[in-house]
């Protein structure tokens, strides 16, 4: 067993202490305080991050509660590794408390664990091992922690505005071996007035397949008035990969619309059980990245329109403005207005560089198996940073429930987490 993997076994408690405690936090996006943009629970999750980084020996700064950081070594840092603090709503169908941590035999379930806050405190106990262990380092390494991965990454932009970052950054936000290519994105919300009842999506998320709908809908013929309600349920999934879920909102409108015409006309955009948007005029795919997805992830009325949200990743061979012009020609075509139609376009770094080569090379090592780059649909935390990839946290095959009911990670892969972290630091910086 190597020094790094003897050293995070010995601290293997602490690990689950702190992690227990950071899943405790419930750092959903909140309203916008003085001093806080994200609200107080994304806030308290950093204080509580870098004051336990202060207590482990590191230079740590609060950038304004947008993001914050842990540095080592040498006076400017070359290597930078990127975690968020921020989790999305728990929502419903969860064993046990979601901001409690809960172990099941090997399993351990909370909002979190996996997206995320344990990756986050793998990174922490990976540096705390290199320095307590006295491995030396020709350059120096940047933990970052950020508050707003999960709406939009408003923290980085603002964090990026105030400090240059490291020539090389990772994040643990994805999976191994290593992610060097992502989907544009593009997040489209629209309305139109609604005078036939009300649509509850109970808390959905525009980068998540909805599990639930209610509705209670009225429709008038001839001044006969019949009324409809009653609730879909589905299954919750992460936006890009939509398959793996039951969309509540589609199969509500596929099936229960009870011939309202603006229902109608949603259903006939978006049916129930299609993922990749041909309906809309989309379809897309390309050699690297696949088929592209599309989710009517959020419907909602509020004082008489409905409201709705499209999440959509494209190929890397398309731009967002083609996307953009047909989604919304669409919906304008269907009597919607666009309320906001924001994205990205896709990232792709050289699989050839330096830079990913070291990472592969430490999962090899490690694991055992072979290394290789893998292009993805969902967005991680460096899709705006020239020359960014993910490394971790998922392992290859395994579903973690991800933005789901019992979301988790097991203690085993916790401790190697941190220990393939710890390997990439050495490797890169030492």
């Amino acid at each position: 067993m190597s020094e790094i993997r003897k050293y995070l076994e010995s601290h293997k408690d602490e690990m689950l202490g702190l992690l227990s405690e950071l899943v405790a936090i419930p750092s959903v996006q909140g309203e916008a305080l003085e001093g806080k943009p994200f609200g107080e629970e994304p806030a308290r999750a950093l204080a509580f991050m870098l004051e336990k980084c202060r207590e482990y020996g590191f230079a740590v700064e609060n950038v304004d509660n947008y993001a914050g950081s842990a540095d080592f070594g040498a006076p400017e840092p070359e290597l930078a590794i990127l975690s968020h603090l921020d989790v999305v709503p728990a929502g419903s169908g969860w064993s046990s408390d979601p901001f409690t941590l809960t172990a099941d035999g090997d399993k351990l379930i909370g909002r979190g664990a996996i997206d995320d806050k344990g990756p986050a405190v793998a990174t922490l106990f990976a540096l705390r091992a290199v320095r307590e262990l006295g491995i030396p380092l020709k350059k120096g390494v940047r933990l970052i922690f950020g508050t707003n991965e999960e709406n939009g990454s408003a923290d980085l932009a603002y964090y990026r505005s105030k400090r240059e970052l490291p020539p090389m950054v990772f994040t643990p936000d994805g999976e191994y071996p290593v992610i060097n290519a992502e989907k544009g994105m593009l997040r489209v919300y629209f309305s139109a007035p609604f005078n036939n009842g009300a649509i509850y999506d109970e808390g959905g998320v525009i980068n998540a397949v909805p599990q639930l709908c209610s509705y209670d809908v009225r429709l008038e013929e001839n001044g006969d008035v019949s009324l409809n309600y009653g609730k879909m349920k589905g299954v919750s999934a992460h936006a890009s990969t939509p398959e793996k879920g039951d969309n509540a909102i589609t199969k509500f409108l596929t099936f229960n619309n009870y011939g309202v015409p603006m229902l109608k006309k949603l259903a006939e955009l978006f049916p129930h059980g299609e993922f990749n948007g041909k309906s809309c005029g989309l379809g897309f795919s390309d050699p690297i990245s696949g088929e592209m997805t599309c989710v009517l992830s959020i419907l909602y009325t509020k004082e008489g329109r409905l409201h709705g949200g499209i999440d959509i990743r494209f190929p890397l061979d398309r731009k967002k403005a083609e996307i953009s012009d047909i989604i919304c020609g669409k919906l304008r075509e269907a009597g919607f207005d666009i309320d906001s139609c924001e994205g990205v376009e896709p990232h792709c770094t050289d699989e050839n560089s330096t830079f990913v080569q070291a990472l592969l090379k430490t999962y090899e090592r490690v694991t055992g198996k072979k290394g290789r780059c893998i292009a993805i649909g969902g967005g991680t935390y460096v899709h705006e940073i020239e020359g960014g990839v993910a490394f971790g946290a998922e392992f290859p095959g395994k579903d973690y429930h991800m933005h789901s009911p019992d979301e988790f990670i097991t203690v085993g892969e916790l401790l190697k987490n941190a220990e393939l972290m710890a390997e990439a630091i050495i490797e890169i910086c030492g």
